[in-house]
């Protein structure tokens, strides 16, 4: 099975349900631009949960390119409120694995990208603080139909960054 989300650069959105830590579900969105470099994939995106007062989730991920068929693709963010985070995208047959940690501060988590179609992907994740579960998420990704040969949007300016950093 061939992955498009992740594999493939794009830009992806979607909308679904975010769970805070009380259980309450509320209404998010979710974007995620996906570019491809020599020296670096860069996954740039944003879960906006539409609460009172709506709260925006910001993260850019610096992703090594596979070695080889089949290898994990590593990757490192840096958040101002979690501190630096590593984690793996691991491909899985009809899905795609994310596990993270922070380093020092006991936050990890986890992300699942199930594959419906080449154009729809159902992501879900959690983000814990030890064993206690801070929030979790399940949203419907669609990729967003693009010219074919032009660039994505922010392409000149993912193409600085050096590191990566998100922003809370």
């Amino acid at each position: 099975m061939s992955h498009t989300y992740l594999l493939e650069p794009g830009l992806w959105t979607g909308t679904g349900t975010f769970w805070r830590e009380d259980g309450e579900a509320l209404p998010a969105e979710w974007r995620t631009e996906i570019t491809h470099q020599s020296a670096c994939w860069l996954l740039a995106g944003s879960l906006r949960v539409l609460g009172s007062p709506p709260v925006e989730f910001r993260n850019v991920y610096s992703i090594e390119p596979p070695a080889k068929q089949g290898a994990c693709l590593r990757w490192i963010s840096q958040n101002a409120e979690l501190g630096k985070i590593q984690g793996t995208f691991s491909v899985l047959g009809c899905c795609i694995l994310s596990i993270y940690q922070s380093e020092g501060s006991g936050y990890h988590g986890a992300e699942h990208y199930g594959r419906i179609d080449p154009e729809h992907y159902q992501a879900a994740g959690v983000l814990l603080l030890g064993a206690r579960q801070l929030s979790s998420w399940e949203i419907l990704l669609t990729r967003a139909a693009t010219r074919a040969g032009a660039p994505p949007a922010d392409s000149d300016q993912a193409a600085g960054l050096q590191t990566a950093t998100s922003d809370n």
